[in-house]
């Protein structure tokens, strides 16, 4: 390992360090701070693990983080890490590491507290990162069992969308904002079709996608070119339908500010078909 120089214990197990190759870094094994003094020259040997936080802001708001963690919270969460780390074989966007550390904590002490947040957008989010979601339900299972406790199902969405962002170098905000628009889309069509949507069914699941690939092509510019014979056959077949997709991209297009392809109220409208078919 490159040569590490100590710059500031912040507790017996955690340190900041300055790394020949990636500047400041966070170090963290077992007694890595006990009597470490800045400017100690530091035994590669102790290091278990590193995290980067090129960030200076991150890097302040992790450092505030550290000291309302008492050692199995710390432990609980580096082995979180190390999950996502496996499982998605990725490596993970630093952000990650101030982002679901701040979550995780939070999340613990309110769980404490006796407080807990209901997930509005649970199943949506789901459907949209199944592959996600199955890391975090792991993650909670990691957490539980650690600190003998018991998070609910909730937390698995939520730390979802952390993982999704991670792997997509997207903004949690906008991850957000984009499983809230699907939700909302959902609710839209429930009603306007009067009737509750069966959220294990097949068709849900493909009317996720194509609602989650719409946005990303929207947020992209991609047009799918557009074929109006189609599109005047399905508005007279299923008018219904073909009105309410149009209703769902007057939506889309207010919530993303972007343009939506015409072409998008030809394939919503088949989804939209087989989803009042099934009601």
């Amino acid at each position: 390992m490159e040569k590490c120089i100590v710059k500031k214990a912040l507790n017996n197990n955690v340190l900041i360090a300055e790394h020949e190759l990636y500047n400041e870094v966070v170090l963290i094994g077992k007694g890595i701070g006990f009597n470490r003094k800045a400017g100690d020259l530091l035994e590669p040997s102790l290091v278990e693990k590193m995290f980067i936080l090129k960030d200076k802001r991150e890097q302040e708001q992790y450092k505030q983080l550290l000291p309302q963690m008492d050692e199995a919270i710390f432990d609980t969460i580096v082995e979180a890490f190390e999950i996502i780390q496996k499982r998605t074989q990725s490596m993970l966007n630093e952000h990650i590491h101030v982002s679901l550390t701040d979550h995780l904590l939070f999340s613990v002490h309110r769980f404490m507290k006796g407080m807990s947040i209901k997930n509005p957008f649970l199943m949506e989010t789901k459907t949209l990162y199944p592959m996600e979601f199955e890391v975090a339900q792991e993650v909670v299972d990691i957490v539980n069992q650690s600190l003998h406790i018991n998070l609910p199902i909730d937390e698995v969405g939520f730390i979802t969308l952390h993982i999704h962002s991670a792997l997509t170098d997207k903004e949690l905000s906008e991850v957000n904002r984009h499983s809230k628009l699907v939700s909302e889309l959902i609710d839209i069509i429930e009603q306007e079709l009067h009737l509750q949507i069966d959220k294990e069914s097949i068709d849900y699941m493909r009317l996720i996608r194509h609602l989650r690939f719409a946005i990303e092509r929207v947020k992209r510019g991609e047009m799918l070119g557009e074929n109006p014979k189609i599109a005047l056959l399905l508005q007279m077949e299923y008018p219904i339908c073909y009105n309410l997709s149009w209703k769902l991209i007057k939506i889309m297009q207010n919530t993303l500010k972007r343009p939506v392809d015409n072409a998008e109220a030809v394939y919503l409208t088949m989804h939209l078909q087989r989803i009042q078919n099934k009601g």
